[in-house]
């Protein structure tokens, strides 16, 4: 009986926020096998914005990074973050 743990990114999506700048929402999924048949799965969310440090991201996280948040989306959330902070 061999118990084998994976852990991938099964879902990754990029939303607009009104604010003016996307932020992309990383579904994390790990998944327990026993004798290759799954016998559990659970998920973990987190989300990345263009203010984060994305040297540590995943390939498949890193692509759509580098394709979404671009210097218009950079300047939008640093002036979201500069606004919140006059609040």
């Amino acid at each position: 009986m061999a118990l084998t743990e994976v852990t991938l990114n099964d879902k990754i999506e990029v939303v607009q926020l009104a604010a003016g700048y996307p932020v992309i929402q990383v579904r994390t999924a790990t998944i327990i096998k026993r004798d290759d048949v799954e016998i559990s799965r659970n998920f973990h969310r987190r989300v990345v914005t263009p203010g984060d440090d994305f040297l540590n991201e995943e390939p498949d996280v890193l692509a759509i990074v580098q394709a979404v948040f671009t210097a218009e989306s950079q300047a939008a959330y640093a002036a979201a973050q500069a606004a919140e902070g006059e609040e």
